[in-house]
């Protein structure tokens, strides 16, 4: 192990670390990784090693990983014993951020993990979205439309990513009113395999739809509360059945039990009586 002791940012020396001392950093943005992209990278590591080195931080058990995760993943299948690291003079909060940082100036994280990222960023560290845009390098509006990408549900986000489309579909069903809405049309963007373009236009037709579809918001909370009422009505029937059912297996049984019920306007009285 390196001598302890902080190497200054202005005096960071190469240094090869076993990858069994480096931990994985907890505000790591990226989720996934592709299998057969690691595969890839780790077979150019077998040939050429690790040409770009990780970033690191000292900690108590080892060090902390600031920057390089993939890169980190990629060597120890390519069977490497240690990776040749920048030891940064960064303390935890420090290294947080950098590694998101870092990461989100990255071309290869997708639109989530983007969007993830910048909210992580925010909420930790409770910057404005001035701020965090110009930490990672980019506009106040291009770092507002990503974080508008959350507000699709975590069900549209997997299937939005599993299918391999992009964030323009993704902004384009931000567009229609509801996730049933979305989930609808996302369905057959996927079935049918639409462009970007193909999707826009009719998602864009969709919307319209919505829009010119008079909305029942004075009944709609109506209608709710009278479905709710029709289901618990339901399991109350259910549930008198039941206890029915039950006090008749008792008195087959030789066991003398009473059921009494009394209905009345405001409430259902129900006493079962069962000799000790």
């Amino acid at each position: 192990m390196p001598p302890v002791g902080r190497a200054k940012r202005e005096d960071r020396r190469l240094l090869y670390i076993p990858t069994g001392m480096i931990l994985p950093n907890p505000s790591q943005p990226r989720t996934r990784f592709d299998g057969e992209s690691l595969g890839e990278l780790a077979d150019s590591i077998s040939r050429y090693g690790v040409l770009q080195p990780l970033s690191v931080r000292r900690v108590s058990t080892g060090y902390e990983l600031v920057a390089g995760e993939r890169r980190l993943r990629a060597a120890k299948l390519a069977g490497l014993e240690s990776v040749p690291c920048i030891v940064l003079d960064a303390g935890c909060e420090d290294s947080s951020v950098l590694a998101l940082v870092e990461n989100l100036q990255r071309c290869d994280l997708d639109f989530v993990e983007e969007a993830e990222g910048i909210a992580l960023l925010i909420k930790t560290y409770g910057m404005s979205q001035e701020e965090a845009a110009r930490k990672i390098g980019k506009s106040q509006s291009a770092v507002a439309n990503k974080l508008r990408l959350l507000r699709l549900s975590p069900e549209l986000l997997r299937v939005l990513r599993e299918a391999g489309l992009t964030e323009r579909h993704a902004r384009a069903l931000l567009r229609l009113s509801d996730d049933e809405a979305r989930l609808g049309a996302l369905g057959r963007i996927v079935s049918e395999k639409m462009t970007v373009s193909r999707a826009e236009s009719f998602i864009a037709s969709l919307a319209e739809k919505e829009e010119k579809t008079p909305k029942k918001h004075a009944g709609s909370k109506e209608e709710k509360q009278r479905a709710q009422a029709r289901y618990v009505i339901k399991d109350v029937r259910l549930f008198l059945n039941t206890v029915s059912r039950y006090t008749g297996i008792l008195r087959s049984s030789g066991v003398k039990a009473v059921e009494e019920r009394c209905d009345t306007e405001r409430e259902i009285v129900l006493k079962i009586t069962i000799p000790k």
